[in-house]
């Protein structure tokens, strides 16, 4: 084995790592065990591929890598949810306020 053979194997600088099964199924268990679901488009950056973030009611939410902006509203369509473009419409407020209530919850009592 050459001293930059682990390098070639991880592909070329620049490449973003696909979506995989494992993150279509944790996207459909996820939204399966929670109601009141919508699904938001981020797009690809240099660092991660398309993504969706899901939002349950109550702002809890998951993000899994997805094959790019037609497999995300593929995803909601089969599903019946919604879906936004996140570069549109921002994130929502109740993901805010759940990471607030979140971060509150963690922190030592004072």
């Amino acid at each position: 084995m050459g001293l930059f053979d682990s390098l070639r194997r991880k592909g070329r600088p620049g490449t973003v790592r696909g979506a995989t099964r494992q993150d279509t199924a944790h996207l459909e268990e996820w939204a399966a065990q929670r109601h009141g679901v919508e699904a938001f488009v981020e797009p690809r950056t240099n660092v991660t591929g398309t993504t969706v973030l899901l939002v349950a009611h109550d702002g809890e939410w998951t993000r899994r890598r997805v094959d790019g902006p037609d497999a995300a509203f593929d995803f909601a369509k089969r599903r019946s949810m919604p879906i936004y473009e996140v570069e549109r419409v921002g994130y929502p407020k109740r993901m805010r306020d759940y990471q607030a209530r979140q971060k509150r919850s963690a922190s030592p009592e004072s």
